[in-house]
């Protein structure tokens, strides 16, 4: 057998599915996309013949996007995903160098960096989940490499301090350094002015999280024209379906829609925060997302009595320093209520002997 030792001894992504009347497990959002713009969707694919590739780089959602953005769309790059463009960057810029990130963080960074058999460092966050400043300046002074950095957070849910992330950038001219802002939406942050003036960067968008396009598979990059170029050349061709390119445009062409769910998130996430902190023995954290990380005395305990209750949520208490933790997504205003409900009874039977 000829399968690299890489892909032998790495491990497969592993995601347990569960039933659960309320499922609030993998920042999802908790609205379909309506009917009516479902619609529109599917009017545009009734004009588009399904006998013909898509187009080859999805060039008129390229350009949808730059002008949603004021981008230049030559720096604007579409992939079925974002997961997708992680791993393009690992293959341009990790592999014969670096790959540099944190932990806890979101997997799949270091889990590409394994497939491809690029050099990868993870280094810890701090206890209180800011930037260990020092340890990567002296990791960026060894480069060249690709730095992946997700603000706000995963599956911390904090945002970074704006001038931590422009030493950083200070301190990397020979990295490529990928901003991952799939959240930016829930959050008071947003990169793209300092990726407008280093050409070595790049933001990570999804249509996954404040769009609730999950399922339809679509994410992009806002970069340089040259990133974008060499970029581009990892992405298979065609790749981008007709489905998924009409489910973006009619998405961007209704901004009033994403940015009432994302306002909706924000107001449900600040009343989870408040009520989580009522319960005795719970620690949650602050988050600019659209979830919540919470410790809890016995994290397995806790986890099956909130499920016994319909409620699913994520253990996070397997990763390094998130032991004892649980993360749960902002649902609706019912889901989030009975999710509190949950809690409060979990917390009484549970924290309190954990």
């Amino acid at each position: 057998m000829s399968v690299r030792p890489e892909v032998r001894a790495a491990r497969a992504y592993h995601f347990t599915p569960r039933p659960a009347r309320i499922k609030l497990d993998q920042n999802e959002s908790p609205y379909d996309l309506p009917l009516e713009l479902k619609a529109k969707v599917w009017a545009k694919l009734q004009d588009n013949p399904w006998n013909r590739y898509s187009e080859l780089a999805a060039e008129s959602l390229r350009t949808a996007i730059a002008r949603y953005h004021g981008w230049d769309e030559a720096g604007v790059v579409v992939s079925s995903g974002s997961n997708v463009l992680i791993q393009a960057f690992v293959a341009a810029c990790g592999i014969n160098q670096r790959v540099l990130n944190l932990r806890p963080t979101f997997a799949v960074y270091s889990e590409q960096a394994r497939l491809l058999g690029a050099p990868l460092t993870e280094l810890p966050l701090n206890e209180d989940f800011s930037l260990p400043i020092p340890g990567l300046l002296n990791e960026l002074e060894c480069g060249p490499g690709v730095l992946f950095l997700a603000n706000p957070a995963a599956p911390t849910g904090n945002a970074f301090a704006q001038d931590e992330i422009e030493t950083l950038l200070n301190a990397a001219p020979d990295w490529t350094v990928v901003f991952d802002e799939a959240y930016h939406q829930f959050a008071d942050t947003d990169l793209l002015p300092l990726v407008s003036t280093n050409s070595n960067t790049a933001s990570l968008r999804t249509f996954s999280k404040a769009f609730g396009l999950g399922g339809v598979r679509l994410g992009y990059a806002l970069t340089s024209p040259y990133l974008a170029q060499n970029l581009q050349k990892l992405l298979l061709p065609f790749s981008v379906s007709a489905l998924q390119v009409a489910t973006g445009l009619t998405v961007l062409e209704h901004p009033e829609y994403v940015a009432a769910r994302a306002a909706e998130a924000k107001r449900e996430r600040a009343f989870l925060l408040a009520e989580l902190q009522k319960l005795p023995k719970l620690t949650v954290y602050p988050s600019q997302t659209n979830f919540l990380l919470f410790h809890v005395g016995d994290a397995e305990a806790f986890f099956f009595s909130l499920l016994d209750a319909g409620v699913l949520v994520r253990r996070q208490d397997h990763l390094p320093g998130l032991e004892g933790c649980l993360r749960v997504s902002v649902g609706t205003p019912e889901e989030n209520r009975a999710f509190v409900a949950a809690a409060q009874r979990a917390s009484e039977a549970v924290v309190v002997r954990g």
